[in-house]
């Protein structure tokens, strides 16, 4: 039992010691971005404004080609009217059961 004792207590202590000697600030400063200060705000701002000019707010994967019809308003409500006469397009929320 002693020499359990005391071969758990060494393990401890060595385990406890190996975590210190790995361990670092507690802020991890390491990790810290890094940035230029020597920059005026007059640079900063061309730059921003030349961002802002060549990005857009649609995400790069869902963009969509512009399709311009040239197809009569009239013609597609008659065309509308047709399918729904025919049964082959259903009308109303319950749609066809």
């Amino acid at each position: 039992m002693n020499k359990t004792a005391r071969f758990l207590s060494i393990a401890a202590v060595s385990a406890f010691a190996a975590f210190g000697a790995h361990a670092d600030e507690a802020d991890a400063s390491q990790f810290a971005a890094k940035y230029d200060t020597n920059r005026t705000r007059a640079e900063v701002m061309a730059e921003a404004s030349t961002v802002a000019a060549t990005s857009s707010t649609i995400p790069s994967g869902s963009r969509v080609l512009s399709f311009t019809s040239t197809a009569d308003r009239a013609a597609v409500q008659a065309q509308a009217a047709e399918a729904l006469r025919t049964g082959r397009i259903s009308s109303g929320e319950i749609g066809s059961l």
